[in-house]
């Protein structure tokens, strides 16, 4: 081998692999992500398993973050009763590129900077392309869906995660808009299976994705 074959090789060998290989045997280029390699059973396999507040929760399973979609879909279905069917499959989805790279907590995405929400929001967009929805949401329902995120964390963080109510008030807000009967349920949230929350999030996906 000569010289030259032989730093081309040590060069091929630095460079980084910057895709996933998923379960459906698909391949996730992660800084260029392509809407045909993203398929919904890999999201849900992956947000079934990954743990909302760090896994610090109180029960017998993590509190995963296909719950979570779960949730806030709920939430802002609840507090919008005529929200079109596409929009509440966005709210579903708000959280989908953490199958990919996780739930990290507010307090680490800001210390990390513009670089990461850049990186977050770019697999967003494939995501969105390869279900049927606009790349950038309309403002009106980019900010209902945070709402009815904040709403979420609020009661994720009361019942789950240790937080008193003034702390809750403090960091998310104070809910507001809930109806009563959702508001009582959103007091007793459990944790569920990793298997119960794939299969839900699965089943919800294909309701809200039917015309």
């Amino acid at each position: 081998m000569s010289d030259r074959d032989t730093a081309a090789g040590e060069g091929a060998a630095r460079v980084a692999r910057a895709w996933q290989r998923m379960l459906s045997g698909r391949r996730l280029d992660l800084l260029n992500p392509a809407a045909t390699d993203i398929e919904i059973e890999d999201i849900a396999h992956g947000l079934a398993r990954v743990a909302r507040w760090n896994g610090q929760t109180v029960g017998e399973h993590a509190f995963s973050v296909a719950q979570h979609a779960l949730l806030v879909e709920e939430i802002a279905t609840g507090i919008d009763p005529d929200l079109a069917r596409r929009w509440r499959l966005a709210a579903l989805l708000h959280d989908a590129p953490e199958y990919v790279i996780g739930d990290l907590i507010s307090p680490f995405k800001a210390a990390l900077g513009l670089d990461y929400k850049a990186f977050e929001r770019k697999l967003l967009e494939a995501i969105h392309r390869r279900f049927g929805l606009p790349p950038l949401l309309p403002d009106r329902i980019a900010n209902a869906i945070k709402a009815a995120d904040r709403i979420a964390a609020y009661y994720e963080a009361t019942g789950l995660a240790g937080f008193t109510r003034a702390e809750a008030n403090r960091y998310f807000g104070v809910p507001r808009g809930v109806p009563e009967v959702l508001r009582d349920r959103l007091e007793t949230i459990a944790a569920k299976p990793i298997a119960f929350a794939q299969k839900e999030f699965l089943l919800r996906f294909q309701d809200l994705s039917r015309e």
